[in-house]
Order: structure tokens, then C-alpha cells, then sequence
């Protein structure tokens, strides 16, 4: 458990009236009343962090406390495996996205956990996957990243946060409706990680979440950016042309990333939850600062919807998963 400086508990202060207007019942007359722990699977300075580090400084005021714990590897299947097993009190919550809440247990030979074996709580954002290239490589768009890739064939990589992520399933399936079929895949432990290596040209693209850093490098010549996997171009980055207009047009995939608790958790725990992050969401600085990443941040979400999106994330990925021929890892 860590420890809070003054400054810290002094700012949660405030969220004593804002807590109180929100309905308390039963079992949770009392929650929360220690710190809440939010395990983002994925390494720190990732895409993870810039989704939940700003929903956990926002419930201070709202919930109390709530620290950051970034347990990496296989994809995000490791921290997600470790709230699975967490005692359902409310106080160890995933951040959880499309990959390792459908993905990998679709993908995983032996998976660790299950969907089910988790509650939705509430959606934060819908995210986009950009493809990302060093300078040195000379393409300037998708049509030339695949007539490069034909011609070079078994010389480039793309670098993912993991085997069975989003960002693995569009790069096989960009490889498989192109034709480009000799890049190599290269798991990351975090899409930070792979980040590092394709600014210091270790690996010559990645497919990742656009973010406000990529933005920043790209505009700096660090990198360059081709295209979205999105069924239009991003407000944040109307330059960029989505692989739609680059000749692809089943090249689309629709990201999130949301709250989760293990699946025992009570119903009065979640709902709690998720009007505390509602009030979060509905607040326009939160929302700029999603946008800012170009992220689209939803505050209309609940835990029902959001568990039906989760299931029909499911049905659509075990399609693509089939249509791609990915085997179990």
C-alpha cells in the first residue's frame, strides 16, 4: 500500500461533497474507504497511462485516493490476469481495452482469465490506431509501405504492445489484404517500449494509439505517421488519411479502453463507480484533455451498455481472428 503526502490528502478533501451526492446504499455505506488501486497492464508512459493516470487524479475528488500500478507483459494478459484474481471489494480495478478483454482470451492457448471474468463498469474513450514509421524508411504512405514491403521481402518489422492486441490483429490484416505478407510481427512488452526502439530506428514501424506524443514527434521529423485505422481522419490529425483512402477498405478497427472489476464485485460498488467517473466525463477539461491525445472520450457510458459492447467486441474479433487465420498462442 503507498503512502500519501499532505498535499495529496488535502486535495482529495474537496471531493467530500461531490462523494456525498452520490447515492450510497447497503454493502457500500462505507466504500470507499481506503485507496483504490488502478492496474494498468501495459508499461508506463504508454497509451495506458494516458488514459487512466487523468481518471484517477479526477476521482481524488470524487472517490478519494486512487493510485497507479503498471504490471506489463504478454500483451496486457498479466495485470488483467492479476485483478481476475483480486478479491471483488471494489478497491483492485483494470483498466482494461478491446485486446485483453476480447482478444486474448480469443487468442490465448491457455488463457488465464476470461471475459466473464470480469464487470464493465463504465467506457472511457474510443481510440485510434495509427501506422508509424521511421523517417529512414522511404514511404510516404501505405501504397508505398506495401510496394516497399514486396520488394524487400522478409526486411521489415512492425512493432506492436503484443501478441493478440488490436494493434497485432490490424497489422496481420493489413498484411493479409495486401499481400504484404513477409513483415514480421514484434511483440512489445508496452507500446512504449516499441515507441523507443522506432525513434532510435531499431524497428521501422509500429502500429500503435494515437496519442499526443506521436503527434509531437511527428511534427518534430521523428517520425512519420501514414495513416488511421479509422473509418474517418481524426479531428486531432485531419492530415493524416485513414487506410480507407490509402485503397484498404476493410482496414478499420474501432478501439476503447474502460473500467473493469472483477466479476464477484457488488452491483452497488460498480454503480458507484461509474456515477462517480460519469461526473468525471462529463467534465470539459477531462474531455480536452482526451482529445488532446485524439481520443474521443465517452460520457454517456454505463455498465450495462458497456458489457454489451464488451460481448459484441467479442463476436466481431472472433470474425476477424477467423477471416485473418491467427492461430492460439
Amino acid at each position: 500500500m503507498p503512502s500519501f503526502s499532505r498535499r495529496q490528502i488535502v486535495h482529495a478533501l474537496p471531493g467530500a461533497a461531490a462523494l456525498a451526492a452520490i447515492p450510497r446504499s447497503g454493502r457500500t455505506a462505507d466504500y470507499p474507504s481506503r485507496p483504490i488501486r488502478l492496474v494498468i497492464p501495459y508499461g508506463a508512459g504508454g497509451s495506458g497511462d494516458q488514459i487512466g493516470r487523468p481518471w484517477a487524479e479526477r476521482m481524488s475528488s470524487l472517490l478519494g485516493p486512487v493510485f497507479i500500478e503498471n504490471i506489463t507483459g504478454a500483451g496486457g494478459a498479466i495485470g488483467t490476469t492479476a485483478v481476475a484474481r483480486e478479491k471483488p471489494d471494489g478497491y483492485s480495478l483494470l483498466l482494461g481495452n478491446d485486446s485483453t478483454q476480447a482478444a486474448i482470451p480469443l487468442l490465448a492457448q491457455n488463457p488465464s482469465y476470461a471475459m466473464d471474468d470480469f464487470r464493465a463498469i463504465y467506457r472511457l474513450i474510443t481510440s485510434a490506431l495509427v501506422f508509424a514509421v521511421h523517417p529512414s524508411l522511404p514511404v510516404k504512405d501505405l501504397r508505398e509501405l506495401v510496394a516497399y514491403a514486396k520488394a524487400n521481402p522478409g526486411k521489415l518489422s512492425y512493432g506492436t504492445p503484443g501478441i493478440g492486441s488490436g494493434n497485432h490483429l490490424v497489422g496481420e490484416a493489413f498484411k493479409l489484404q495486401t499481400g504484404a505478407l513477409d513483415i514480421v510481427h514484434v511483440p512489445y512488452r508496452g507500446i512504449a517500449q516499441a515507441s523507443n526502439d522506432l525513434l532510435a530506428g531499431q524497428i521501422p514501424l509500429i502500429i500503435a494509439v494515437m496519442s499526443v506524443q506521436l503527434q509531437q514527434w511527428s511534427e518534430a521529423g521523428k517520425i512519420r505517421m501514414l495513416a488511421v485505422a479509422t473509418e474517418k481522419r481524426l479531428s486531432v490529425a485531419p492530415d493524416i488519411p485513414t487506410a480507407i483512402e490509402s485503397g484498404m477498405p476493410g482496414l478499420r478497427y474501432d478501439g476503447w479502453f474502460g473500467l473493469f472489476a472483477p466479476r464477484q464485485t457488488d452491483d452497488a460498488i460498480i454503480d458507484r463507480i461509474a456515477q462517480a467517473t460519469r461526473l468525471a466525463m462529463a467534465d470539459k477539461a477531462m474531455q480536452a484533455n482526451y482529445r488532446a491525445e485524439g481520443m474521443e472520450p465517452d460520457s454517456d457510458s454505463n455498465p450495462a451498455t458497456f458489457q454489451r459492447l464488451v460481448e459484441a467486441t467479442s463476436a466481431s474479433l472472433a470474425s476477424m481472428i477467423k477471416s485473418i487465420g491467427l492461430e492460439r498462442f
